[in-house]
């Protein structure tokens, strides 16, 4: 069990110190500090003391009711809201809630909706050049083409999400899955430290899901992950530790075998 990284008097953690953003700095093996996080929305506790601690390379899958604050989370962690209180850091030293949008997707951070958003008249490939083109870190052409490297990179991550024989096709008329795995390529190749997938399985076939699966695992290999999902069957395939939500805060955490016989889990979520 990891141990409970404290700050002292609501503020910032002890460790905490200023850093630029792009660097991150892992050494207390957390990438993800999430403390005593509360969100207001017109009186409305959207979070409610939410705290939530993701290791370096760990792989969490997030559980709970519509309406247990899954998606303001992930808003506070990319930048989308500034919670009323808590704190938020990205490795030791990033304080979330003091960084833009773009600055926390440079220091690492990337998200993938729901609902799929590529460029559809685009190509498959023409999708994956305009995301690593959009990251200051690529070299170009003056131009504006991309280096050898980075093309070699495109073809690498055709193969990766299993879009290598539709590189040229529209993107536009791939299947809904196959969106799906475009658009966490599209992510991939700016290379986050932090990846956060928002019921990345939705709609999706059995084939489309499984194939979807070997991927995440796969990224969990080099990247930390956490995946909001509610197909149960799927998390099971996953493994890792699952955390569920309730009201704002966080209900319970352990493996999904445990949680499945937890009483409070079955009230709230599991028995509906």
């Amino acid at each position: 069990m990891m141990p409970l990284l404290t700050a002292p008097h609501g503020g910032h953690p002890s460790w905490a110190h200023a850093l630029s953003p792009g660097e991150l700095d892992t050494t207390h093996d957390v990438i993800l500090y999430l403390e005593g996080i509360t969100v207001f929305f017109d009186g409305f506790r959207a979070l409610n003391q939410l705290t939530l601690h993701i290791k370096v390379g760990e792989l969490r899958c997030i559980i709970g009711p519509n309406g247990a604050g899954k998606t303001t989370m992930m808003d506070v962690v990319t930048g989308r809201t500034r919670p009323d209180r808590g704190v938020a850091f990205f490795g030791q030293r990033l304080d979330l809630t003091k960084m833009s949008e773009t600055e926390i997707s440079r220091a690492g951070i990337g998200r993938k909706f729901q609902k799929p958003t590529v460029f559809e008249r685009h190509t498959v490939r023409e999708n994956l050049e305009l995301a690593m083109k959009g990251d200051r870190r690529v070299r170009r052409s003056l131009r504006g083409s991309l280096d050898s490297e980075a093309q070699g990179r495109v073809g690498e991550m055709l193969e990766r999400i299993h879009l290598k024989n539709d590189a040229h096709r529209p993107a536009g008329l791939l299947s809904h899955g196959q969106k799906q795995w475009l658009e966490i390529g599209m992510l991939l190749v700016q290379e986050p430290r932090l990846l956060l997938l928002d019921e990345p399985v939705a709609g999706m076939t059995d084939e489309e899901t499984e194939r979807t699966g070997e991927l995440i695992r796969s990224l969990a290999e080099t990247h930390s992950l956490v995946v909001v999902e509610h197909d149960m069957a799927f998390i099971a395939r996953l493994g890792g530790r699952v955390t569920v939500l309730h009201e704002g805060s966080v209900l319970a955490e352990g493996d999904l075998e445990e949680l499945q016989s937890d009483p409070r889990v079955i009230e709230v979520y599991l028995g509906r």
